[in-house]
């Protein structure tokens, strides 16, 4: 019997490439497709088997400027749900942390993954090296054009974080990260189509970036100083995560104002620190673990350029409602 990669060689393509035909995956021409499984059938290569075990082996990638998995608990939350659904259907799971000037064909040979599963933000140069694979990938909390993906519905999170604010009459600022990333677009976008539901005009002092370069904690005490020594500063903060929102309350905290009666504050994420917090924090549930095991099933059913979105709810709690 034949192996792949004399199938590979005769065709003229890469082994993974005659894989991907095989396996019945999207992304080849037709023509080329049928080539490869011509010359397999003809030689006598056992197609069926290949199928039946198309992925075995997922690498979870995970950008390095996400930092660790400890000090990132979405990512961590996320992570629990892939490793669960990669059990339960029999697939190996292994976790692979990277950077754009990293030897990526290097460093997946060590891990021989069936299939890619990138969470996160990553350059588009390195998505780009990515999908030259030729192996099965989707993205999670990200988004590109033409290449699966599993998001929550950022936008409309941050529609219902500032909707809730400004119900109370406030004047609503947005903490924004960098915004090169997905989801983070995605809820400034939300907060100005509150904004404008709502008849009011967005305020760009109002909507600072955290700055490059700088510690997420030492940005967010420099921006939201700023934004609070503005001559006409916000009273509520609607934050681009949970982790910068639990630092505006040790901001708060330390410039003497009463949250949520000074200062309301919403994050994102609803991360178990979320309602530790004193006051508890109100934020933007996202189902983390279903996100994690969504990513696992698309992957291994081969559903091409799915893009899902999934719904998300507000939770209210005491840093922006005395009642909450």
């Amino acid at each position: 019997m034949s192996n792949l990669r004399e199938i590979a060689a005769l065709a003229g393509v890469s082994v993974a490439t005659a894989s991907r035909a095989l396996k019945g995956q999207t992304g080849l021409a037709e023509a080329t497709r049928a080539r490869i499984v011509q010359l397999a059938t003809e030689l006598g290569y056992d197609v069926a088997r290949l199928r039946k075990s198309a992925v075995r082996r997922v690498c979870f990638l995970l950008h390095r400027q996400h930092s660790t998995l400890v000090a990132n608990p979405f990512f961590s939350a996320v992570l629990q749900g892939v490793e669960t659904a990669c059990q339960d259907a029999g697939v190996v799971l292994t976790f692979l942390s990277i950077g754009p000037t990293d030897p990526l064909t290097e460093l997946l040979a060590l891990h021989q993954p069936d299939a890619l599963l990138c969470a996160g933000y990553f350059e588009p140069e390195v998505l780009q090296r990515l999908s030259q694979r030729d192996l099965p990938m989707l993205l999670l909390d990200a988004w590109q054009q033409g290449v699966a993906s599993v998001n929550p519905d950022h936008r409309q999170g941050g529609w219902l974080a500032t909707r809730h604010l400004l119900q109370q009459g406030r004047k609503v600022a947005f903490l924004s990260g960098s915004l090169a990333h997905y989801s983070i677009r995605e809820r400034a976008m939300g907060y100005r189509q509150a904004l404008f539901d709502a008849g009011m005009l967005a305020n760009p002092a109002w909507e600072p970036v955290l700055p490059a370069g700088m510690t997420v904690e030492d940005a967010v005490w420099q921006v939201s100083n700023q934004l609070l020594d503005h001559p006409q500063p916000p009273d509520a903060i609607f934050a681009y995560n949970d982790a910068a929102a639990l630092l505006l309350l040790q901001v708060a905290r330390q410039r003497g104002l009463r949250v949520p009666q000074d200062l309301a504050i919403v994050g994102f994420d609803d991360i178990a620190a979320a309602s530790l917090a004193h006051p508890a924090l109100s934020t933007v549930r996202v189902d983390k673990l279903r996100l994690g095991q969504r990513a696992v099933a698309l992957l291994l059913q081969g559903e091409g350029m799915q893009q899902e979105v999934h719904p998300v709810t507000l939770v209210v709690r005491a840093s922006s409602s005395e009642t909450g």
